[in-house]
């Protein structure tokens, strides 16, 4: 098999995708290897890939990839879902286009246009992973209404209500005026907006004096049931207790209270209480009982309690009341005001503060243990900084709205009774039998019963993920759960702590007794270089299967994980992903320079030769013991840039260099079989970063079988090595630049041959001399005892070092560079014996990092010593 001369990510990565996919690398069925286990973040099935989906899988895959390579038996179970707004809203855009209204549909019509519509779309993300190499176990693709899925939903809401944890109430929730539902808080999003504080004149009934009320939402006057002012203001102690106003416009008469929640700074200190559409308005209101008028209809037009405004939208109302109320003289003044208003997170609306009968789940006790697993780090968080954000939201947990008003999802296991009261049971048979057994009528008839039409919250699908996509609620004793719960680790987003993973965690101990993941990876908010986050609004965010198209998918992997620590966010820039592209050439390259070369089985290996792969042979033990140290911690970005660094430097930059035959000169066969080895070590290390050019490479290396594959190939472990090899070969490398250095410096061409002195010491390692003249293209290398004046001199650690320049040296020049290292060593001293001076440094570092410093005083001091000799006999 020839190896192209040029690197063509297009041309090689679905053939490898549909390699692995052929051969079935990527299924896992329980066995006697230990599991590791990923359940991917169901994305929205309405969703097509974008930059976040990116980063989160990428970092999946290279997780995933890495434990099957240890041998591992790996199960990353992808799956989609069912996002009962998102989803509804999208069946309704498309059924308007075809001049269908959802109102005139039954439930069941509804539910066959959306099962038409998720068959359609619903697969569209899961097929653009595979563009991005995502090795997910697709076999075992789930979807959150499935039919065991939904079941598992619906007996967990039946547990829980048979617990006593599960209520239905008329409280104020969150409701969303565009898909008509009620939201939990975690589905409001705050933002600054923009407004208006309008002062209103509220007469005092029986007088001609006004009290003025400072509002946001004018038009919720119509819905005013009191007004309130703090029994401590100064303002307001001449009105009798008794006191009534009206309510501008519509003339309603309404009490005063008095209550020490207005706060006296706020405006006028006047507060007018709406109970059915402001939170603390609802609470004042149940502490003195007061009349709750709602004046909304549930799509945010005003209803018969709105009077002249009836029918018009709440936004419109807030126009033509501004109008009115200056027209009618009760409107004192308007000031521009900043404030911080919730929005819909599904469909970007205001919320309106609606009561509404709903089904709750009670929290704090359910959260106990959740909030503790995390605490004492038996579940851990990456970065630990969010521990302090998930400690608060568990501390402050309020009971869940579960109920939303939708079709789309699992409908509600609760039946209402003719005669009043309601019964929960998983089927329709088990629900009549209750409902007989609890009204004693034993003629109750299926028909009888009517089942609650809202459905569940998404969130209550999802919460179970990582226990129902293995079947563990409805066969709780099965193999796979036993065998792949709980799950590893879980990489998402830290937007969805609280919403998706502190909700797993609790359903976890809750219907497993331990926790559903042992490491969760919070990544970053991918963002522009601009720092905006990534939108379709913006027209910042590239459409990734363009980048894949443009750079390769290894390319685009690469540039996701390159600058993407845990927890920060990522500043994304195409240059990054040319980079990676820039990245699979040095590789290609690399290769076909290795495989170009001619081997003479009769020929030794040379003293440079062995050298040089005794040192890379440390160098790549070293890097895979420093990457193993990386994926402990879940340094995923270092680890892949110590990799990047180990290959683009330290192999190609300087490795090759040291090993590579004269032009048309064979090499040995030890050096190529070392050199050929090194490659597949590297090319293993690489794959789960870089999954297709190291497939497609690997392949090319030695004769595979069908079926053989690099994706199951075996990870390579770091071996001992030594450590004092490295850092004389650093030393060699020091020498080798400097006298690179000074050919550029005298203009002498690299392929004229110079001679090096050497005045030896401790530092000086003579059997290195071979390597040191091949790749410093140096005919000799002689010690001598003192110093030469006619020659660029250089300082390796303590070592001195003299190039002769045939009495061309500019001395003048010499100097001046000599001032400038030396100065420069100086201020290089200064601050090693600044920190050494530091006690609580030197109490608290680590006694290597101590040992570290000393060298480098040392070594600092040698060449300060020795560069004022040089000067001196240079001036």
């Amino acid at each position: 098999m020839e190896i192209g001369a040029k690197y063509t990510p297009q041309q090689i990565e679905s053939k490898w995708y549909d390699y692995w996919i052929r051969h079935n690398f990527f299924h896992s069925t329980p066995d006697g290897r230990e599991p590791y286990t990923i359940v991917i973040p169901p994305p929205n099935v309405t969703g097509v890939l974008h930059m976040g989906h990116m980063l989160n899988e990428t970092i999946q895959d290279v997780l995933v990839r890495r434990a099957r390579m240890q041998g591992k038996n790996a199960c990353w179970v992808p799956g989609t879902d069912h996002a009962s707004i998102a989803t509804e809203a999208k069946v309704v855009q498309k059924l308007k286009a075809d001049g269908i209204d959802k109102n005139s549909l039954t439930r069941e019509e509804f539910l066959k246009h959306a099962w038409q519509w998720k068959e359609k779309h619903g697969g569209i993300i899961l097929n653009q992973l595979r563009k991005l190499g995502a090795s997910c176990d697709w076999e075992r693709t789930k979807f959150t209404m499935d039919p065991a899925l939904s079941e598992s939903v619906i007996k967990v809401f039946v547990d829980l209500y048979k617990k006593g944890k599960i209520y239905r109430g008329v409280r104020m929730v969150n409701w969303d005026p565009a898909a008509q539902t009620a939201l939990s808080d975690e589905e409001v999003i705050y933002r600054e907006s923009q407004g208006k504080l309008y002062y209103l004149r509220y007469k005092i009934e029986g007088t001609s004096r006004y009290v003025v009320v400072a509002t946001t939402r004018p038009e919720t006057i119509l819905g005013d049931t009191a007004l309130c002012v703090n029994p401590n203001d100064p303002r307001y102690r001449d009105l009798p207790q008794d006191a009534r106003v009206l309510v501008p416009l519509i003339d309603r008469s309404i009490p005063v209270i008095r209550d020490e929640y207005v706060d006296i700074e706020f405006g006028t200190g006047a507060l007018k209480v709406t109970p059915a559409h402001d939170v603390n308005d609802y609470m004042l209101g149940e502490k003195y009982n007061l009349e709750v008028i709602d004046i909304f209809n549930d799509d945010g037009t005003l209803n018969e309690h709105g009077e002249r405004y009836a029918g018009m939208d709440r936004f419109e109302v807030r126009r033509q009341i501004e109008k009115d109320l200056a027209d009618a003289g009760l409107l004192e003044k308007v000031e521009a005001y900043t404030n911080k208003v919730g929005y819909s997170e599904r469909t970007n609306v205001p919320i309106e503060p609606k009561l509404s009968m709903q089904w709750f789940l009670k929290m704090t006790e359910l959260a106990q243990p959740a909030l503790k697993a995390v605490m004492e780090d038996e579940i851990r968080l990456v970065p630990a900084k969010f521990k302090n954000t998930y400690r608060y939201w568990m501390e402050n947990v309020k009971d869940w709205c579960i109920s939303r008003q939708l079709w789309w999802g699992q409908q509600i296991p609760a039946y209402f009774l003719p005669k009043g009261g309601y019964v929960v049971a998983e089927t329709p048979e088990e629900a009549l039998k209750l409902a007989r057994e609890k009204t004693g009528d034993a003629s109750l008839t299926a028909t009888d019963l009517r089942r609650d039409p809202d459905v569940l919250d998404t969130w209550f699908s999802s919460w179970l993920w990582p226990i129902s996509v293995f079947d563990g609620i409805n066969r709780p004793e099965n193999e796979e759960i036993k065998y792949y719960y709980p799950t590893n680790d879980l990489v998402t987003g830290p937007d969805i702590l609280f919403f998706w993973v502190a909700r797993m965690i609790i359903a976890g101990y809750e219907y497993r007794g331990e926790m559903p993941f042992r490491n969760v990876y919070l990544t970053g908010i991918v963002r522009d270089k601009l720092r905006r986050k990534m939108s379709k609004s913006l027209g910042n965010s590239p459409d990734p299967l363009d980048l894949i198209e443009q750079y390769g998918a290894d390319g685009v992997r690469l540039a996701m994980l390159l600058c993407s620590a845990a927890g920060n966010d990522l500043l994304f820039d195409d240059a990054l992903c040319e980079q990676g592209r820039n990245f699979g050439n040095k590789i290609w390259n690399a290769y076909r320079l290795v495989n170009g070369w001619q081997v003479d089985d009769s020929l030794a290996q040379s003293d440079s030769n062995r050298l040089a792969v005794s040192w890379f042979d440390a160098m790549l033990n070293r890097t895979l013991g420093q990457i193993e140290e990386d994926f402990t911690e879940y340094r995923i970005s270092e680890a892949l840039m110590k990799l990047y660094r180990l290959f683009w430097d330290e192999f190609s930059g300087w490795y090759l260099e040291m090993v590579k035959p004269g032009y048309r000169q064979p090499t040995d066969r030890a050096t190529m079989d070392a050199t050929k080895a090194f490659f597949d070590r590297l090319l293993r290390t690489l794959h789960p970063f870089m999954p297709f050019i190291t497939e497609e490479i690997w392949q090319h290396m030695a004769p595979r079988k069908d079926g053989e594959s690099i994706t199951v190939a075996a990870l390579p472990a770091p071996q001992p090595f030594d450590q004092a090899l490295l850092e004389r070969i650093e030393q060699l490398k020091e020498a080798v630049s400097s006298v690179r250095n000074i050919r550029k410096e005298h203009n002498i061409p690299n392929k004229e041959a110079l001679e090096l002195y050497v005045i030896g010491d401790d530092n000086y390692h003579r059997e290195y001399n071979p390597l040191l003249q091949k790749m410093a293209n140096l005919n000799r290398v002689e010690e001598i005892a003192e110093k030469r004046s006619d020659a660029a001199a250089f300082i390796v650690k303590t070592t001195e070092y003299f190039v002769p320049l045939g009495g061309s040296i500019d001395v003048e020049e010499e100097l001046k560079k000599l001032k400038a290292d030396l100065a420069y060593q100086e201020g290089f001293l200064a601050s090693v014996l600044k920190k050494l001076s530091n006690e609580r440094f030197v109490q608290n570092a680590p006694a290597k990092v101590i040992e570290t410093e000393h060298a480098k005083r040392h070594d600092a001091e040698a060449k300060i010593k020795a560069l004022k000799e040089r000067i001196d006999q240079l001036q």
